[in-house]
């Protein structure tokens, strides 16, 4: 059974919304990926595409509560086909 999967995508919501519901603080989620809060608040504005190769790291820092999905909603299929299976 894969109840971990299936509660990540019933609670998913995007960067902001999980920020928003003070889950973490940008500056505790940017501490705990080694990145400036400043990046956070890029990729909540959009300013900038979050990189493939940290959406992972972010869906594990927020408990899968934002998913790879809600992080590349265009080409998340293109990076991980196995989320695409998935679906």
């Amino acid at each position: 059974m894969h109840l971990p999967i299936a509660k990540a995508i019933i609670n998913s919501m995007t960067l902001t919304e999980y920020l928003q519901s003070g889950r973490k603080t940008a500056s505790e989620l940017a501490r705990e990926l080694g990145i400036a809060p400043s990046m956070i608040y890029q990729y909540r504005m959009g300013l900038r595409t979050v990189p493939a190769r940290r959406c992972p790291d972010i869906e594990r820092a927020t408990g899968g509560v934002v998913t790879r999905k809600d992080l590349r909603p265009h080409d998340w299929h293109e990076i991980w086909a196995e989320l695409k299976e998935m679906a």
